[in-house]
């Protein structure tokens, strides 16, 4: 979910400066005002840090990744985070880089640290990149990071690279700040395609699980599991491809927000900046959204606005038993529509009371609806999650 008011985070935990960390015991190496250890990551870090397996890795405030440095996570690290909600978090900034380049085999785990870990715990991960936003006159634009209103995304390099994010499982994040902004698992800012986003799982999230402000980042073979709103949103002028997409609310996740739904897409921020920018124009190849929460309504399974273009194929979309959904597909809003050139093409499985005809399409698009059980995102390649559909 996308709001204009902004929030600043706890100042105290912006107070850290870093440095770099010894790679044989993650301890500090510095004395420039705080320390940041495995065991105690929270500040500014200002040159390179690598994470390493098989100790403990302990967020302990927000850690942010300053310009020109490189925050290196080894496969099969385990990072739990202290449930602090919104002051615990992960920021690369413009200019700094993560490498979490897990495999199949180790994939790197952030989590919670609490006994009974809960839906925003903390406030997940944050990537800034200097890619174009939805911007007029073709301008180079930067907007405020919704958690952090001092730290800027955005720019003119449609290839920036932020780094590397594979196999990699967020848990238990989203926290909100206030009823105005909040973070997601993921936030991808600015993000351009020289970022690797590929094979990624979000589980028990407070808020949307993956949200592409702007940006041209490709995204491959992304799992999200209970997400309290969207599942996918997109907005601020995205303009990247997306593939193998799974989103499903299981039996028993009640949580909601009062809109949730499996993708959100506009072509601006809440359609309240001018309408003559790049709007959002994305694709999406190969989709799943699934309801199976009983008595539990998902507000659209798909829904495209406010100047947003979208190319989705491949997608399906089907109900659990008592689970139910507002509209199948949503093409209207107040502040203005899709536009005529989105094309759509899904199967909707009629079980359950899915309702295929249930769309809104006021500009015209082109949207392919049939009914059908098969389709939709390849499950096999989300093995290494360990999730049983």
């Amino acid at each position: 979910m996308k709001k204009l008011i902004l929030s600043v985070v706890s100042i105290s935990t912006l107070l850290f400066t870093g440095c770099s960390l010894d790679n044989d015991d993650q301890t500090n190496t510095g004395n420039t005002g705080g320390d940041i250890t495995s065991q105690n990551l929270a500040g500014n870090l200002t040159s390179d840090l690598t994470l390493k397996s098989g100790i403990d890795n302990t967020l302990t405030g927000a850690l942010l990744v300053k310009d020109g440095a490189t925050l290196t996570i080894e496969a099969g690290t385990r990072v739990k985070a202290l449930a602090g909600g919104t002051d615990v978090y992960i920021l690369v900034e413009k200019g700094g880089k993560i490498i979490a380049n897990g495999t199949a085999a180790n994939p790197i785990v952030f989590t919670s640290n609490a006994t009974n870990p809960q839906p925003g715990d903390w406030g997940g991960i944050i990537v800034n990149g200097k890619a174009p936003l939805s911007r007029q006159n073709g301008a180079d634009s930067n907007s405020a990071s919704e958690v952090n209103t001092a730290i800027l995304y955005g720019g003119s390099d449609v290839a920036d690279n932020s780094g590397i994010l594979n196999y990699v499982k967020i848990e238990y994040s989203g926290a909100r700040i206030d009823d105005e902004a909040e973070h997601n698992g993921l936030t991808l800012n600015g993000v351009g395609n020289g970022t690797t986003i590929s094979n990624i799982a979000i589980f028990n999230g407070d808020d949307d699980a993956i949200e592409f402000f702007g940006g041209s980042v490709n995204a491959t073979n992304v799992l999200v599991v209970n997400a309290k709103d969207d599942m996918f949103d997109f907005t601020q002028g995205y303009t990247g491809t997306c593939s193998n997409f799974y989103g499903v609310r299981e039996n028993g996740y009640n949580a909601v927000t009062s809109d949730p739904r499996g993708i959100e897409a506009d072509g601006n921020l809440d359609g309240n900046t001018p309408t003559d920018v790049e709007q959002s124009n994305f694709t999406v190849n190969g989709l799943t959204i699934i309801n199976n929460a009983d008595g539990v309504n998902l507000s659209d399974g798909i829904k495209v606005r406010r100047g947003a273009t979208a190319t989705i194929t491949n997608a399906y979309i089907a109900l659990g038993t008592g689970a139910t959904m507002s509209d199948f597909i949503d093409l209207e809003d107040g502040k203005g529509g899709s536009t005529a050139s989105t094309v759509i093409t899904v199967v909707g499985n009629a079980a359950n009371g899915l309702d295929i005809t249930d769309v809104k399409n006021a500009p015209g698009a082109t949207i392919n609806a049939t009914n059908g059980t098969s389709g939709g995102a390849d499950t096999s390649v989300f093995a290494w999650t360990g999730y049983s559909f």
